[in-house]
């Protein structure tokens, strides 16, 4: 339940502003331009707008590509061929081939075969009627992305972030659950759950591509672009991150039932430091309280034992280490602090959207 409210509160902006915009489009394909079926219109405005935030320009546009390039097609196979199933998969066949050669997004090709159909079914005023509420959902759709509520570029790496993090704390803790059942209680769920680790990796990668691009492509987010950069090289420690966790549970899952349950308090002692992480990954006050819970979880560590323990305790250290490094601590402070038992390290102001502005002196 938990995960369903946070997905929820997550997106739920973003869909009151797809239904808006998509009624905003029924209004005016229906009430300005007097459409007669004013269908496709809000259709292309939910097309355009259902992406993940810092996608939604660039969806629009390959979604008026697809469209006017499929209609184009569906057009010529019309009047060359007449109406047919023959019809139908040449159309297609062409809008595909050119959807390929101009964009090759699947977002795209769907728009241009659906074009392409559209025409040969209906006839060309249907074509022209397409084209026409792809322009009006698309203008709908490129007012709210770009004008109305352009998203920060910081703000959607920060989600992305948080949304990281917060993966990684469930799959240490789903790990940590699993060392401390008994061998009838496992399941080999777990460890299929854990590997999604690589799905928020791929992720944070295309947050990281998207912010760069909302950088780039929105003009009153071009200035300033230096808290980005910082962010982004942070940005990047997560991946280091995500593959020190999922080395830990895999070598702590492989050791024996009684070497197991040691490491569970552990685990989920780090699960709770990047839990805390994921709350405002921004805050300064948030990644020094999770760094102090990093430090608490790896004081204790031995040096000596078995191989395969004294193995795990040095991936439990990374993972301290690589949490102290996201949070902005320094790579050589970070490693001699979690060998050393140390209680607190300095944490650096974190990037912020504004940055502060330094006073002039007076001559």
């Amino acid at each position: 339940m938990a995960k369903v409210l946070r997905r929820v509160g997550d997106n739920l902006w973003p869909v009151l502003q797809q239904a808006v915009a998509a009624a905003l489009s029924w209004w005016i394909a229906d009430d300005l331009i007097d459409h007669h079926v004013p269908l496709f219109a809000p259709i292309a405005t939910l097309v355009a707008l259902n992406t993940p935030l810092g996608g939604r320009g660039t969806n629009t546009v390959r979604v008026l590509v697809g469209v006017i390039s499929g209609v184009v097609v569906g057009q010529l196979a019309f009047t060359l061929l007449g109406h047919g199933a023959v019809t139908v998969g040449v159309a297609v066949l062409c809008a595909l081939l050119a959807a390929l050669v101009l964009d090759g997004r699947r977002i795209t090709m769907a728009q241009a075969a659906v074009g392409a159909v559209i025409c040969v079914a209906a006839g060309q005023q249907a074509g022209t009627d397409r084209v026409l509420d792809a322009l009006v959902g698309g203008a709908v759709a490129l007012v709210f992305s770009q004008l109305l509520f352009p998203v920060h570029p910081l703000t959607l790496l920060r989600k992305a972030e948080s949304t990281t993090l917060s993966g990684l704390a469930d799959a240490l803790a789903l790990t940590a659950r699993e060392l401390e059942a008994t061998d009838d209680e496992r399941t080999s769920r777990t460890w299929d759950e854990v590997r999604t680790v690589y799905t928020l990796l791929d992720d944070l990668g295309r947050a990281r591509a998207d912010s760069v691009a909302v950088a780039g492509r929105t003009l009153h987010r071009r200035t300033g672009r230096e808290p980005l950069t910082r962010e982004t090289a942070t940005a990047l420690h997560l991946d280091l991150l995500g593959n020190s966790c999922f080395t830990l549970a895999r070598r702590a899952l492989a050791l024996d039932t009684r070497h197991r349950q040691e490491f569970a308090p552990t685990l989920r002692a780090l699960s709770g430091a990047m839990d805390a992480l994921a709350a405002a990954p921004g805050s300064r006050a948030v990644r020094r309280h999770a760094t102090r819970r990093a430090l608490d979880a790896v004081r204790d560590a031995p040096d000596a034992g078995p191989t395969p323990t004294v193995a795990v305790w040095e991936n439990v250290r990374l993972v301290a280490q690589d949490v102290l490094v996201f949070a902005g601590v320094d790579a050589e402070e970070a490693e001699r602090a979690v060998h050393e038992g140390v209680t607190e390290v300095p944490v650096p102001e974190p990037p912020h959207r504004h940055a502060p502005r330094t006073r002039r002196r007076r001559p």
